[in-house]
């Protein structure tokens, strides 16, 4: 089979999945609580190593306390970090949202920036956490690679890649734009509710009759 053959194979199998699953999670589900870009952007950097929730639990206290990048930026470490303790790594967290604050000041009027290469000149902010804030905040095509989405499309055959960059390059090759940020999010909760890390529901999984992990893996 040619290239453009397997790759249009893949871009229609991409937009079925799509479809599931944009029937399946109908209502829009919330993991990281925010009411502006700022408290977005912050929250996708504390949640690196840790969960959602652990994020949210701490979140109101950190904006009320810092509750715009003007205030953050002047915080005092020892502050950030009591407060964002439970997230994990505080220490180097609490460095890269008070750093990133003061970015935001510095070069965007405190102002979350709108573009891939803006958003990642502020400390501890990779493509992944980019990517949450242009597809959630500014409605960009966005395809969000995480552990979920990676181990999820690729038991699905959409991509044997390893790299969350070639995965990411890969899926926006497949999806039109205007399904790649849903299709993350979906999928994202996809992994966390079915097609776990260790033992996969696949008898209760709605994408199993195409997906290759199903058809060539343990339940063959």
């Amino acid at each position: 089979m040619s290239k453009s053959k397997d790759k249009t194979g893949l871009k229609i199998k991409a937009e079925k999945i799509f479809s599931l699953l944009d029937k399946h999670y109908n209502q829009q589900r919330v993991l990281l609580k925010y009411s502006n870009p700022f408290e977005l952007l912050i929250g996708v950097i504390l949640s690196a190593q840790t969960t959602d929730r652990q994020v949210n639990e701490i979140s109101e206290s950190l904006f009320s306390t810092f509750p715009d990048a003007a205030a953050l930026s002047q915080a005092q470490s020892e502050s950030v970090e009591e407060i964002i303790r439970s997230t994990g790594f505080f220490r180097q967290k609490a460095k890269s949202i008070i750093g990133a604050a003061k970015k935001l000041v510095e070069d965007y009027d405190g102002e979350v920036p709108a573009t891939m290469e803006d958003l990642l000149t502020l400390p501890g902010v990779g493509r992944k956490s980019a990517n949450v804030v242009l597809g959630n905040i500014y409605q960009q095509p966005a395809i969000i690679v995480d552990t979920h989405f990676s181990r999820v499309v690729q038991r699905l055959g959409l991509t044997s890649a390893k790299n969350p960059e070639k995965i990411e390059s890969q899926l926006k090759e497949l999806l039109i734009p205007e399904h790649q940020t849903r299709f993350s999010m979906t999928v994202n909760y996809y992994g966390r509710d079915v097609c776990f890390a260790r033992n996969p529901d696949c008898g209760n999984c709605s994408l199993k009759q195409l997906c290759d992990y199903f058809s060539t893996g343990p339940n063959q």
